[in-house]
């Protein structure tokens, strides 16, 4: 669990940022880090403690820098890119505030960050702060669909996308991705494991399956291995979800899913999934180590797409996009927990009782 301590860090280098956090977005990586899984990142980083967060607004209290290369100045309220080491082409290869050694998280009241990792909030923003610290489920949504679309189109050349089923599993990112497929023709379905979210769903186009409909969907864990019945459980929830999907797909299958779960659920999405269909994600909630069959796979031209964050250069034009064509948070469908109760939202995270796909912390005032 996360411990409230103090914390100490080394005066601004050139080029960095003195922060100080308003708004942090309590993202799946956070819940990775104190899980220790997939990685102990306080001994991949040889760091110990470690101030996570790596996505949330920023009010600017100093810069470091030559007047000619700041583009942000004191006062500024700023969205977090969270680039720890980049590879040639601008995409994370380390991440920050996770596995990148030296970097401050968001989970404090002042913090230190690379100023060019520093994006400002529209002036004049027709979107509230807690819309806009939600940026980061967007940003990843925005660079897996392009990607995921891109690569259907490949094989799909020119049918109309009305006639496809687009279908998600997993949060916010899911989510996101599932409004621009819509935006681009698709049919677009997600299921949602409660009434909160069943009705966000409905409210924005996107067909709810109700998942509490099917009980014994996930893959059995190890400790019910054994048990049977547990497996014909599964067998007839499984059998159930295929015969909506089906209905949803005009029997033809998914032809995007939107699979951010992982491993408890992997073998539904293949089964579920089209000719020509395309299983993406950018995430692993809920187990990171996949199998199936590639001989199977090719036959059925399956193209598997894994994407991680986004792009760094392209942060610009995603921002202008959401402030232009309100893709963003919903308004109201976000929950925030204060800074003294962050253990207790690490708590209700880990063991899914947030209806929200945007839950928050906020560290300090506006």
């Amino acid at each position: 669990m996360p411990r409230r301590d103090r914390f100490t860090f080394a005066p601004l280098e050139e080029g960095e940022a003195l922060v100080e956090p308003i708004l942090g977005s309590w993202e799946a990586n956070i819940g990775h880090a104190l899980a220790r899984s997939p990685i102990d990142v306080c001994t991949s980083r040889g760091e110990d403690p470690v101030v996570l967060g790596n996505m949330g607004v920023v009010r600017v209290l100093g810069v470091h820098a030559d007047r000619g290369a700041v583009r942000i100045r004191e006062g500024d309220l700023c969205l977090v890119m969270p680039f720890g080491r980049l590879d040639r082409f601008g995409y994370a290869e380390l991440v920050y505030a996770y596995d990148c050694p030296g970097t401050v998280g968001l989970l404090a009241k002042r913090s230190k960050v690379n100023a060019r990792l520093l994006l400002p909030v529209p002036d004049s923003t027709a979107y509230s702060l807690s819309q806009w610290a939600s940026y980061g489920r967007y940003f990843t949504a925005w660079d897996n669909w392009r990607k995921a679309f891109g690569c259907w189109r490949t094989q799909v050349a020119d049918d109309d996308p009305a006639n496809h089923l687009v279908f998600g599993w997993g949060g916010g990112v899911s989510f996101a991705e599932l409004t621009l497929a819509k935006r681009a023709g698709f049919r677009v379905a997600m299921a949602a494991g409660s009434d909160e979210r069943v009705a966000l769903l409905r409210e924005h186009g996107i067909t709810p399956v109700d998942r509490r409909e099917f009980p014994d969907l996930a893959l059995p864990g190890r400790r019910e291995g054994t048990d049977r019945d547990r497996y014909e459980r599964r067998r007839t929830s499984v059998e159930n979800f295929l015969e909506v999907i089906g209905n949803l797909g005009d029997g033809n299958g998914v032809a995007i899913f939107v699979d951010n779960i992982g491993e408890p659920l992997y073998d539904v999405t293949l089964k579920a999934l089209g000719r020509e269909g395309v299983v993406t994600t950018c995430g692993w909630k809920a187990g990171m180590r996949l199998s199936h069959l590639r001989g199977a796979e090719a036959i059925a031209r399956h193209i598997h797409v894994n994407t991680h964050v986004w792009r760094l250069p392209e942060s610009p034009g995603i921002r202008d996009f959401q402030e232009a064509e309100g893709w963003i948070a919903p308004k109201g469908s976000d929950v925030v927990y204060d800074f003294d109760r962050v253990p207790e939202l690490a708590d209700d995270y880990a063991n899914g009782r947030i209806g929200s796909y945007f839950p928050m912390y906020r560290v300090n005032p506006l």
